[in-house]
């Protein structure tokens, strides 16, 4: 479990067993440490190097010969706040820059903006991609068209969304085709009325997404992702003139 932490600041295991070897052994040349850790001594070196270069090890030479010393445990924290301070710079420039360009090597629409799931993992997917999106935006909400055959297993595989929903605060509105549909908080319904059977369909309105989630064979789910602002706006315009309708 701790290597799995030493690993996240780019300390192999050798590198530990290198630097716990000193610890132990105070000061010492790089045969008793590579004794000690029980690593060649040329790998001890190279180690030792890299230790130094990172601020983990010091070193104090004495007549021919280097003794190594390990510094105070608490300067992995500094290691891991360096660490940290250079992700959230990446993340930064992954928002304001590196993302945004990559987004411009984009055509407008083509078949890289058409996205399939299936199954339960699938279907799980898209409805975490819903969440996410909708939920970074200024005012979180979506709009749906949900069909009575498809409710009871469209949060299967998902089961805590509604109420990750509620917790984020993201609002939804539902045009429910047939009877039933849940109440829940941040969330609005109206209906359609049928006669005789309905097929099984969920449509959510995301712009610039639009996911269609759909029934084959044995229950076994489907999902159509289009990112396309053109096909979200234009199906949001229709929700919302039948909302307004309805």
């Amino acid at each position: 479990m701790q290597q799995m932490i030493f690993d996240q600041l780019g300390l192999s295991e050798r590198d530990v067993r290198i630097y716990k070897a000193l610890l132990a052994l105070g000061p010492s040349a790089i045969r008793t440490i590579a004794e000690r850790a029980a690593v060649n001594r040329g790998s001890t070196y190279e180690c030792l190097k890299s230790l130094q270069q990172r601020g983990i090890v010091t070193y104090l030479p004495k007549g021919k010969r280097r003794y190594f010393s390990a510094r105070e445990p608490e300067v992995l924290l500094q290691l891991a706040d360096a660490r940290r301070e250079q992700l959230d710079k990446a993340i930064d420039q992954l928002k304001t820059s590196v993302i945004p360009d990559l987004h411009h090597l984009k055509p407008d629409f083509s078949v890289a903006n058409v996205e399939f799931y299936e199954g339960d993992a699938g279907i799980e997917q898209v409805l975490r991609d819903i969440l996410n999106r909708v939920g970074e935006q200024e005012d979180p909400v979506y709009s749906v068209f949900s069909s009575k055959p498809i409710r009871p297993l469209l949060y299967r595989p998902f089961p805590n969304f509604t109420a990750q929903r509620v917790a984020r605060k993201i609002r939804v509105r539902a045009i429910a085709i047939g009877e039933g549909g849940e109440s829940a908080e941040y969330s609005e319904r109206k209906w359609i009325r049928t006669e005789g059977p309905v097929d099984a369909a969920y449509i959510a309105i995301y712009p610039p997404r639009c996911a269609i989630i759909s029934l084959a064979s044995d229950n076994y789910p489907t999902a159509v992702v289009i990112d396309s602002r053109e096909v979200a706006g234009a199906q949001q315009i229709i929700f919302n003139t039948l909302w307004g309708l309805l």
